[in-house]
């Protein structure tokens, strides 16, 4: 039976924002560390203090690289990646260089996640991989998700939360069945409510980025003990994708 529990170790907890303070940071954690959820994903720049808050939890550290648009050069990207590492993070979500992929230049934009990801795994830790959906066709998509199986990533990644939309049901299910049963997808981007993380986890995705954790968390348990926490049907419908988290 499905339990509020399984939704938390869904949840990658986003504090992305450009504005939030070391204040707003804590308190991300304090809710991550009450609801036990999988991650935490902040800016790298908050590492030390997540880390610090994150220490002797079951909750990782995650932070991004070559957020938001990708377009780092890729020695950047491996420093990014290595510094965050350093600091104690256990999970990279790094942003595909998106021009690459829709010039075709797929060689190099697999290389360079292949860099990232050997050195993600050296370190013991995991790489997700972020296409940002919304300026992609399907093609595009599909490169992608073979791309990035073939490099090594952990996860394949609909968005950023800072495209023109974030995830959808059809992006999930077109992923989901172009990456191998080895590596997992995780949907971002405009989830804010238990429905929608329903609906993604009915279409393949093992994780969600989603800032409003709080919320999704108190309607999965109240759901829980009502009786009525149930798996949505597969290709269940969820609201049209909007930007941010």
């Amino acid at each position: 039976m499905l339990t509020a529990q399984d939704i938390a170790k869904m949840l990658d907890h986003s504090t992305l924002q450009p504005f939030l303070t070391a204040d707003d940071i804590r308190k991300g954690c304090d809710i991550a560390l009450q609801y036990g959820v999988a991650t935490v994903c902040a800016r790298p720049g908050d590492m030390p203090l997540v880390v610090g808050m994150l220490a002797g939890s079951a909750v990782k550290p995650c932070t991004v690289i070559g957020f938001p648009h990708g377009a780092h050069r890729t020695p950047v990207k491996v420093l990014e990646a290595r510094q965050a590492l350093d600091d104690g993070c256990e999970e990279l979500d790094m942003v595909l260089n998106i021009g690459w992929i829709k010039a075709g230049q797929y060689a190099q934009a697999r290389d360079e996640v292949a860099a990232i990801a050997a050195l993600t795994h050296e370190r013991g830790a995991i790489l997700k991989v972020i296409f940002e959906t919304c300026y992609l066709d399907d093609a595009q998509k599909i490169a992608a998700c073979k791309l990035c199986a073939e490099a090594g990533a952990d996860f394949v990644k609909t968005s950023t939360g800072y495209g023109t939309a974030g995830a959808t049901v059809a992006d999930i299910l077109l992923m989901r069945a172009h990456v191998p049963s080895g590596v997992r997808v995780k949907a971002s981007g405009g989830i804010r409510d238990l429905d929608t993380v329903l609906a993604m986890r009915a279409a393949g995705a093992a994780r969600c980025g989603v800032s409003a954790t709080q919320a999704i968390m108190q309607e999965a348990m109240l759901r829980q003990r009502a009786g009525t926490l149930q798996e949505a049907a597969p290709g269940a419908a969820a609201p049209a994708p909007s930007a941010g988290y």
